[in-house]
């Protein structure tokens, strides 16, 4: 899509109306009651950082690393009543814990339009489809979910990474990883990018950037036993309570409970090959296909190949493992925004948009009509677990080289760095 010198400040139109849309949509919906199980559990550890102070946020079963408990503490500072509450009852304090994540939201379309600024139109049309994308407001401002909060730095981290700032790059990363371990299927896919365009001492001159920050942000919770609390607690709710095949995801394990468990939630820690377990099983494949995607970055490291790299990295964790719910896919949706002017990846991303917003929906319905029209099981969610599979697939081809014009600004190689 040409942009026109007249063009640029309709685009700026577009965009502008697309922001007035998205804030009403989101300030409409803060205060309704979203996931109300989760809500409840994220006001509660709000409340006890609220009550014994920050250091002490990992004395609870909290299973998100530092950077959330830090978000938390702020609300917890700005907001009194979180010394009393310890529900989301009340509609300010779910508005309230809702609202880091739009703001994110708000964060993300920024990032987007910057990174497509040299295209106007497609800078509106990518910040207008991360405001206005019913799967993005469905997470953030609707569910209460902080998806978006980890998708920030990880898409800032690819910006510095593609500017040659691989040092910042790695900061950020490591800031993403301890919001949310929804990031760890990107650590290849950087570390190819960092080895590539800065040889080994670049990438340990990145891992040791990394470690630093990863430090810094767990020192506060150390003399408490923070980070050992949080491996305690994460163990628990992967191998105790979210030890499912999958969790209401279209995906490789939804179509093994479909067709032989009759769509009932299935354990993935039952041996069925000596010792073997089917998670062991997602841990292989995945591994196998995260390594494949670094390769391709490896010999072709361009923005575009690391971009859709950690797209299709995000696509293999959440079809080949157990345990994912249905949400996790989500930083695909944000990194294929950035290749939108590129024709066969936008087609890939509107295709894996309306897949990943049906699972969303069918899983936690927003009326009783919806949930009887999208039911999560039977035939949709096989047709729905097949597409998703097509779409990982499409993805890591569409790894190989593009030198068309269509695929700027992302296609150009850097320099290699020292």
């Amino acid at each position: 899509m040409a942009d026109s010198p007249a063009r640029p400040v309709a685009a700026i139109v577009v965009a502008i109306a697309a922001l007035v849309a998205g804030v009403l949509i989101r300030a409409v919906l803060l205060p309704t009651p979203g996931l109300t199980g989760d809500l409840d559990v994220f006001v509660l550890w709000t409340h006890g950082i609220a009550v014994n102070g920050l250091p002490h946020a990992y004395d609870q079963n909290l299973s998100f690393p530092p950077v959330m408990a830090y978000i938390w503490g702020v609300l917890a500072a700005i907001e009194p009543a979180f010394k009393t509450v310890t529900d989301s009852s009340d509609p300010a304090i779910r508005a309230l814990m809702k609202t880091p994540a739009s703001l994110a939201d708000l964060g993300l379309a920024a990032l987007v339009a910057f990174t497509l600024r040299d295209r106007p139109w497609w800078a509106a049309i990518g910040a207008a489809a991360v405001l206005l994308h019913p799967a993005v407001i469905d997470i953030s401002a609707w569910w209460g979910q902080y998806e978006s909060i980890y998708m920030l730095s990880a898409l800032a981290a690819v910006l510095c990474a593609v500017r040659g700032r691989n040092g910042a790059a790695a900061a950020l990363l490591a800031v993403a990883l301890m919001t949310k371990p929804q990031v760890l299927p990107f650590l290849l896919p950087f570390a190819a990018w960092f080895w590539a365009t800065g040889g080994w001492r670049g990438l340990v001159r990145a891992g040791l950037i990394g470690l630093a920050v990863v430090v810094l942000l767990w020192l506060p919770f150390i003399p408490a036993g923070g980070p050992a609390n949080y491996l305690k607690n994460l163990a628990e709710y992967q191998g105790d309570i979210f030890n499912i095949l999958s969790l209401r995801a279209w995906n490789l394990w939804w179509l093994v409970q479909s067709l032989f468990a009759g769509g009932g939630f299935v354990a993935d820690d039952q041996a069925f090959l000596g010792p073997v377990t089917l998670r062991h099983v997602g841990f292989l494949v995945t591994g196998i296909l995260e390594i494949v995607v670094a390769v391709a970055i490896l010999r072709d490291p361009r923005p575009r190949t690391l971009v859709l790299g950690l797209a299709a990295a995000t696509l293999v964790a959440f079809c080949f493992l157990t345990s994912m719910h249905e949400r996790y896919a989500y930083g695909a949706l944000v990194f294929l925004m950035l290749l939108i002017p590129e024709a066969r990846v936008r087609w890939l991303g509107v295709a894996f948009g309306v897949v990943f917003t049906l699972n969303l929906l069918a899983a936690v319905p927003p009326t009783p009509a919806i949930g009887e029209l999208l039911p999560v099981d039977g035939w949709l969610g096989i047709v729905g677990s097949i597409a998703m599979l097509a779409i990982t697939v499409v993805c890591l081809l569409s790894l190989r080289p593009s030198d068309g014009p269509a695929a700027a600004p992302l296609a150009a190689p850097l320099a290699p760095q020292g």
